[in-house]
């Protein structure tokens, strides 16, 4: 095997064996994930790099121009460090909806821990289905 072949399947293997990994241990090797790019089929919960940033696919799909991870929560959710609690995003449809006994704060960092008491919550903290969250 010339070494240009070898390299390109130890990448491939390297790709196959970064999906087991959970979260925490992704997080801390970004690199091993291959970079988002136009014209490729992603599976739900596949996860991808792009601009700097872990993604997890949340619906199967082929990728376009327009579709960047960034700019596509329904398709896109950055993968955030384990007992991070997010600021609240409006969820799009049930692919990205909160479960139950998600933790968001909303409407900023700064402000309020809301959890969701219902599963597939797409709701405002404030309007339905979510409880003021206290960690006593």
């Amino acid at each position: 095997m010339v070494a240009r072949e070898k390299l390109a399947r130890m990448k491939q293997l390297l790709y196959k064996a970064s999906a087991s990994l959970d979260d925490a241990d992704a997080l801390e090797a970004v690199e091993l994930f291959p970079l988002w790019a136009v014209n490729v089929d992603y599976t739900k919960d596949e996860r991808i790099r792009y601009d700097g940033i872990l993604y997890r696919c949340e619906q199967s799909h082929t990728s376009q121009a327009d579709w960047t991870p960034d700019m596509t929560k329904n398709l896109w959710t950055a993968v955030a460090e384990p007992g991070t609690i997010p600021v609240w995003v409006q969820p799009t449809g049930a692919q990205d909806a909160y479960r139950l006994n998600d933790k968001v704060h909303y409407p900023t960092e700064n402000d309020p821990v809301y959890i969701s008491v219902i599963d597939y919550n797409t709701y405002e903290p404030t309007v339905y289905g979510w409880d003021l969250y206290s960690s006593k």
